[in-house]
């Protein structure tokens, strides 16, 4: 198996927008190595007769049938609002339209 050499750091921190020390660098190199050796190791094991695993566990979803009901009022929710209007709860805003983050 191919190992991770400086270069190869250098692109992934790039790419992942991460800068690293020249300490920190050489300790990724090392982490990422093992990384990869422990992979490798899964390719002794023989798994000629394995199944794979499509999930974790036997367990079945048990579903419900998607009933819409009213459970609590308008007014109900409008009792325990911090900030309200006569109709609406208010909230702070979170989407700023003016800006663009490419």
């Amino acid at each position: 198996m191919s190992k991770i050499d400086q270069d190869t750091v250098d692109r992934i921190a790039h790419l992942a927008h991460l800068e690293f020390e020249s300490e920190e660098k050489n300790r990724i190199l090392k982490d990422m190595n093992r990384m990869l050796d422990f992979v490798d190791k899964l390719s002794e094991l023989n798994t000629e007769h394995i199944e794979p695993l499509i999930y974790m566990s036997e367990e079945v979803n048990q579903l419900r049938d998607d009933v819409a009901k009213e459970t609590i009022t308008q007014k109900e929710a409008l009792l325990n609002a911090p900030k309200k209007d006569s109709d609406y709860i208010k909230v702070p805003k979170v989407v700023d339209r003016g800006r663009s983050e490419a």
